[in-house]
């Protein structure tokens, strides 16, 4: 009897065929379409949502085991399908309408719909450092007119539902989730993502005008108030997923790195690289790194599965700890190998430009350790 493959065997296959065009789609910076097609061919798209909608049901352990391995052959999509199991997982809950929850579950499982939240505005910055959003939503007599523009919009070329951050024109405003899909009326995107690194993401201007939704499409709408920092559930998802996704980059450099020390022999040592000890002791340090963080994920991921998620706050640190364990094993990598890494041949550069970019998410470094110290102080 063939035994049946594990989801974490799915991914690396999947990760294995992903590394073959990642070169092209970092150069390039279009969205990785067919990527997302051999992801919904194999059933992992809609990995979180609950199997009564066509999904698996699948815990956070499982959903970080994919996304890391998914990152080690091609990081903009990864982190694209992180947010895709964070939404199906968490944002869908108690306060959105039953049938319209409903939708975007089974939509995920049977047409291989994409989600995500459009929040960033360029004057308001990420919300989690507060303020109201300038895209407004106004009351028609049927539903909702909204307009606006979003940046840094993670993967809005390819989703099928916008979950747009946006206040309404009410006398005292509200604020929250409007659930647009692609295809209505008002909507478009400009090319703007031009970035380091994380390129195949796509992840340009989103700009609404006059776009009309249901009345409720206002998934989520609270008085700003209301709005503070991310409930623990959301908080330790989007910290251990985005963990593994930068630490599935530092695992793809380390690979990198074993193949050239293997392969690599000057002339003026007559071995090969990997049998100098100095090296070995620098490839140690990279591992101590990696293992350092795989106990980390795998325990916050192991209590939230069980009912027991850290707080937000614990969740902030490890993403923290996590990310930056990534950037400095890659940045080690970097000082053994040379002109070698950072030459635009060689993979090692690209991982390089992918990891940087873990400290660009929300909440960045400052927020995160100064609620950390405040919290310390009793303040």
């Amino acid at each position: 009897m063939t035994r049946a493959l594990t989801l974490g065997e799915i991914a690396r296959t999947l990760a294995a065929e992903f590394s073959a065009t990642a070169g092209r789609y970092d150069t390039t910076g279009a969205f990785p379409h067919d990527n997302f097609q051999r992801l919904h061919q194999v059933g992992l798209l809609a990995l979180t949502a609950p199997a009564a909608y066509g999904g698996r049901g699948a815990g956070l352990a499982d959903a970080a085991t994919v996304v890391g391995e998914i990152a080690r052959g091609e990081p903009s999509t990864a982190l694209i399908l992180a947010m895709q199991y964070t939404n199906l997982a968490v944002l869908p809950g108690k306060r959105w309408p039953a049938p319209i929850a409903q939708r975007v579950l089974s939509d995920a499982a049977t047409k291989g719909a994409l989600i995500n939240a459009l929040r960033v505005e360029a004057d308001l910055g990420t919300p989690l450092r507060g303020g109201l959003p300038a895209t407004t939503a106004r009351r028609t007599a049927d539903g909702w007119s909204i307009s606006g523009r979003k940046i840094y919009s993670t993967g809005v070329a390819g989703l099928s539902w916008w979950l747009v951050w946006a206040r309404t024109d009410e006398p005292e405003p509200r604020v929250g989730l409007f659930l647009v899909p692609a295809d209505a009326e008002g909507l478009g995107i400009e090319e703007t993502w031009n970035p380091l690194g994380m390129r195949a993401t796509a992840s340009h201007d989103a700009i609404l005008n006059e776009a009309r939704v249901p009345l409720n499409h206002a998934v989520d709408l609270r008085a700003p108030a209301e709005w503070g920092a991310r409930d623990a559930e959301q908080s330790v998802w989007m910290a251990v997923l985005i963990g593994a996704l930068y630490d599935g980059v530092a695992r793809a450099a380390r690979d990198w790195l074993l193949t050239f020390l293997h392969e690599r022999k000057p002339a003026n040592l007559g071995a090969a690289l990997a049998t100098v000890p100095r090296l070995q002791q620098a490839l140690g340090e990279i591992e101590e790194l990696l293992t350092v963080n795989a106990r980390l994920l795998r325990s916050a991921a192991r209590d939230t599965d069980a009912g027991d998620p850290p707080s937000s706050g614990e969740s902030n640190l490890l993403k923290l700890a996590v990310t930056e364990n990534a950037i400095s094993a890659v940045e080690k990598a970097l000082k053994i190998t040379g002109n070698h890494g950072v030459s635009r041949h060689n993979a090692l550069e690209r991982h390089y430009r992918n990891v940087l970019c873990a400290r660009i998410h929300s909440p960045q470094e400052d927020m995160v350790r100064i609620a950390a110290g405040r919290a310390a102080l009793q303040i």
